[in-house]
């Protein structure tokens, strides 16, 4: 700093320090960083002796941070942080192989149509791998994921992939027999089905699914194939509403809470990538 005798610690002890910090024990800190414990431990004793302050309260089994390391705990990790994103901005090439999870309908009716622009803009290979909406979804650090909620992760990197909106779609030649006869198409999830739809517009209660697929894919493929109608995620079909293969039915559309997330730590995704991935798959 101009004008100050003060210097800085060496930057192996600060990030021994953030590292001890956020995983809670020295142990884990050696195993992220690749140090012995005692190395770790010696260099967070060489950073107090520095700052001239205790930054650990140590205990047989246990450590916790003093409340002078707490505080300086989010300034270390924004500094490091920034240090690390514009190395990366600056200097790194980005990951040569990316893994995206999603579930099959947005691998077949988002990412499928995007893959040529994401591989060409993220300069990366791709591993797609997909999962059950509402089942079981990949929860690995090194995993881009697209996840559906209300966007309450607790990921580095999250932006959501569209507004969600439902309303009902079928095949052309059946919008001449009056839709609300027709026979309804069902998807399991997470969205609103059928019956919030009549409850939000106050309709009445529509008949019971006849069909009922696991997938948003499933559901729309039916109906594009004339077996009735399906509550379709408007985002999701937009190509075949413009191809014409469906039609959108009624003009009350459903405007859901919730939509698809593209969520990642950054152990999984560099920045820059981050932001190609982002502007790819966030375009209309």
């Amino acid at each position: 700093m101009s004008g100050s005798s003060y210097t800085l610690p060496p930057l192996e002890w600060v990030r021994a320090f953030e590292a001890t910090a956020r995983l809670g024990s020295f142990t884990a800190a050696a195993q992220e960083t690749g140090l012995t414990q005692p190395a770790v431990s010696q260099r967070i004793a060489n950073l107090e002796k520095h700052l001239g302050a205790q930054l650990f309260i140590r205990q047989p089994r246990t450590i916790a941070l003093t409340v002078e390391g707490e505080t300086w705990l989010p300034h270390v990790q924004r500094a490091l942080s920034g240090l690390s994103d514009s190395s990366e901005m600056l200097f790194a090439s980005g990951r040569s192989r990316l893994t995206l999870s999603a579930s099959q309908s947005v691998i077949a009716m988002w990412l499928a149509p995007r893959m040529s622009k994401l591989c060409d803009a993220t300069n990366a290979e791709f591993s797609i791998q997909s999962y059950t909406l509402g089942g079981q979804e990949a929860t690995t650090d090194n995993t881009v994921q697209i996840r559906y909620g209300a966007g309450d992760w607790s990921h580095d990197y999250q932006i959501p992939l569209f507004k969600e909106q439902l309303a009902p779609v079928c095949a052309p030649h059946l919008v001449a027999a009056g839709w609300e006869q027709l026979p309804r198409i069902g998807c399991t999830g997470p969205r609103p089905d059928w019956d919030h739809y009549a409850e939000r517009f106050g309709i009445p209660l529509t008949p019971i699914p006849q069909i009922r697929m696991d997938t948003m894919n499933g559901a729309v493929a039916a109906a594009r194939a004339g077996q009735g109608v399906a509550l379709a995620s408007l985002p999701l079909c937009a190509s075949e509403l413009t191809d014409g293969s469906l039609v959108q039915l009624g003009g009350d559309i459903y405007d859901h809470n919730e939509t698809y997330w593209l969520v990642a730590t950054r152990s999984a995704i560099g920045r820059r990538q981050w932001q190609a991935l982002c502007d790819v798959l966030t375009a209309p």
